[in-house]
């Protein structure tokens, strides 16, 4: 297999929509370059990107692909990418490793919202960008609109490079603006006849060559003073300062294609070869510090991993960028994630399902490796004493959570480790063992990816699980200051047990005074692991209880804390003062006070006209203006508080605050509501007392577990 230098390496990552003709244009770029010699579909389920079983079966991406081509002595890494926004954690780790990105717009039906979404993970990398114009063989097809909406929604850096002689089931010719030439084609697709610009759209032509040519100039001084004294730039110059201007991410140049049909590809193709950015040119990654990482050719080698796939029978299969120097198989390198020492094994490349053996990566260049004993993703490998790390690929916030639970008992571990495998295929779910719900809580992207868990676990782990609601993680607290007295007395021969205790429990608010009939001796603050705090005052006098015995009973009241009264959720913001009490010089120890403790606090706490707290979200809502409306009333009737609303391009941005238990689904229903055109982010804000009917209701339900 051919190894190529840096100059000649084109990374490109396709992102779009669902729907757009990512694969099919993956599928077309490959044919075209002659890596495979019939081109797939997705009906028929035979694309070289989309090789899944559950792929096949929805008739769309769920994971990121990796394929590579060679174009007229250039390799393009090519990176197909899901559409739908429940699987955003296979394009933010392509993009992290992408010099450029191709996005497709559905000429059918413009810039839908996941591209929305798709677009500042590109900017948040300062990826390259090119638009693609696909579908336009489409009835409905509307390239002009489609080109005012991306320039709404993308800024006027959108530079139409070409248009459609005509479109709907005439389009078979595109003309260039660049090239000022027309490409017609032959009915079945293929290569093009290059003709005149027709005369009746050379004005049109003429004026998007002159805006292509002042955007070209404005971004570059010395094309700038050629063109005023000129007023004019030859292709030379415009291809020159056309890739200046895309590498500083100053223009997004728009092309048309009709992928299904072999239309425009090749013209795209030789786009990438002569002006998108080679590794060394395009996106540089910082390391940990925050500082620009430079690719180094001659450099030692420098790996980051940013892809975990498992396949039966072979083991995991990471995929890595090179980013200095070069890697063979066998090389011995360290983990500077984990300090410990790694060997290479064999090194592929790969389109598909297929696998290529490979001697040697070079600098820019992605691979895979197979076989590493020690390598997830977000880890940095290099020569030992070379400690860099690069900057770990940020993947986003969950959106949907669920419990999942066991049918069979005594297939805990084979679960646990299921889990932690999908986790590191797909860093973006994220699994919480919950020792507080006693619940196993999978976090992920929406309701489509929690099914393709759901089959995972099923189908290649062999579980038999369900899917149940999660329990809300509950905070207790007090609104009053009540005393709480509480004698422990057992008797069953021998040793006895005796403890009384005598509390005040009051809501803990910062900087409140001392008790003012009390003195306290001693106070502990304690930062509680679940959120809040727990003040204890020592206020014992006289030596009624043995200063021995403290600790006991902080720790009983601490258990109770955990296991709340009302919810069996965790209590908070409380202060407790032990300030009376008694014992007995024989049947007094640790366990008699740590019980009495308990007790008082738990008999105190119901009577201090407790509250129940519930965790608060607050979310972002990307939506259309036309859904407004709904979506707006629809977070009326969740008890969400609106907190905001301003305008992201085209689009409308909700802020709110909304409580986790309202949450639930509320991906799936946004999209059945705006169809499909919404997303949505969530973030924990803060803890908020419930409705009074919401506490009634949750005190019941403990009471009924409690009494099973």
């Amino acid at each position: 297999m051919k190894v190529y230098d840096p100059a000649r390496i084109r990374n490109v990552v396709l992102l779009g929509h669902s729907g757009s003709g990512k694969t099919t244009l993956a599928e077309t770029m490959l044919f075209e370059a002659g890596a495979i010699n019939r081109r797939g579909t997705i009906e028929e389920g035979n694309t070289v990107s989309d090789y899944h079983e559950l792929e096949k079966e929805k008739e769309k991406s769920i994971y990121s692909s990796f394929m590579n081509l060679d174009w007229r002595g250039h390799k393009i890494n090519l990176i197909d990418t899901p559409g739908t926004s429940d699987y955003v954690g296979e394009v933010v780790g392509p993009l992290r490793v992408a010099d450029t990105a191709i996005f497709t717009l559905n000429a059918e039906n413009g810039v839908e919202v996941g591209t929305d979404s798709l677009w500042k993970y590109a900017r948040k990398y300062e990826v390259s960008s090119i638009f693609v114009v696909n579908k336009l063989d489409n009835e409905r097809s509307d390239f002009w609109q489609t080109v005012q909406e991306a320039k709404e929604h993308f800024g006027r850096e959108v530079t139409v490079v070409q248009f459609p002689y005509s479109e709907g089931s005439d389009f078979h010719a595109i003309v260039d603006v660049l090239r000022m030439t027309m490409y017609e084609f032959p009915e079945r697709g293929g290569k093009p006849d290059k003709l005149p610009i027709p005369d009746s759209l050379k004005d049109k032509a003429e004026k998007l060559h002159q805006e292509l040519i002042e955007i070209i100039a404005e971004n570059d001084e010395s094309l700038m003073e050629i063109y005023f004294e000129h007023g004019e730039l030859d292709e030379e110059q415009m291809e020159e300062g056309l890739h200046l201007s895309l590498v500083k991410g100053q223009i997004h140049p728009l092309f048309c294609v009709c992928a299904a049909r072999n239309m425009g590809t090749g013209r795209v193709m030789g786009f990438l070869d002569d002006i998108a950015p080679n590794p060394l040119e395009g996106n540089a990654p910082k390391n940990q510090n925050g500082d620009d990482f430079e690719l180094d050719p001659d450099g030692k080698p420098v790996l980051f991993l940013f892809k975990t796939y498992s396949e039966s029978h072979v083991g995991d299969l990471i995929y890595f960028k090179q980013y200095s120097g070069s890697s063979v198989a066998g090389m011995d390198l360290m983990n500077n994630s984990t300090s410990n020492s790694v060997r290479l094994g064999s090194l592929y490349l790969t389109e598909g399902h297929k696998r290529i053996s490979i001697n040697e990566i070079k600098t820019g260049d992605i691979g895979a490796v197979v076989k590493l004993k020690d390598g997830e993703v977000n880890h940095t490998l290099s020569e030992k004493g070379n400690n860099i790390v690069l900057e770990e690929i940020e993947f986003p916030p969950t959106t949907i959570r669920t419990a999942v639970k066991l049918t069979n008992e005594g297939d805990e571990d084979k679960l646990g480790n299921a889990l932690h495998q999908i986790h590191r295929e797909d860093p973006s779910i994220k699994i919480e063992h919950s020792q507080e719900l006693r619940q196993i809580i999978i976090h992920a992207q929406g309701e489509e990816h929690l099914g393709v868990i759901e089959h995972q676990l099923r189908n290649r782990f062999k579980l038999d699980v369900e899917f149940i609601t999660p329990k809300i993680p509950y905070r207790e607290s007090i609104t009053t200051q009540v005393r709480s007295k509480y004698k422990h007395k057992k008797q069953s021969g021998g040793a006895g047990q005796y403890a009384e205790v005598e509390l005040l429990i009051e809501p803990y608010e910062e900087g409140m005074a001392d008790p003012p009939d009390m003195k306290v001796r001693n106070t502990d603050v304690h930062d509680l692991p679940w959120g809040g705090k727990l003040v204890f005052n020592n206020c014992i006098v006289g030596g009624v209880i043995d200063n021995r015995f403290m600790p006991a009973i902080l720790k009983g009241v601490m258990e109770k804390m955990q296991n709340g009264p009302m919810s069996g959720c965790c209590a908070r913001d409380i202060r407790v003062s032990v300030f009376d009490g008694s014992m007995h010089s024989v049947d007094s120890n640790e366990a008699a006070f740590k019980t009495a403790a308990r007790m008082a606090f738990r008999d105190g706490f119901l009577k201090a006209n407790p509250k129940l707290l519930e965790p608060v979200y607050e979310i972002e809502v990307i939506v259309p203006q036309d859904h407004m409306g709904e979506v707006l009333s629809d977070l009326g009737t969740r008890r969400g508080q609106i907190q905001g609303m301003d305008a992201e391009g085209a689009l409308q941005k909700i802020k709110a605050h909304v409580p986790l238990e309202e949450l639930d689904h509320y991906s799936t229903s946004l999209k059945s509501m705006t169809q499909g055109s919404a997303t949505y982010q969530r973030h924990f804000s803060h803890y908020a007392q419930v409705p009074f009917d919401v506490q009634e209701r949750v005190m019941k339900e403990n009471a009924e577990l409690e009494e099973v």
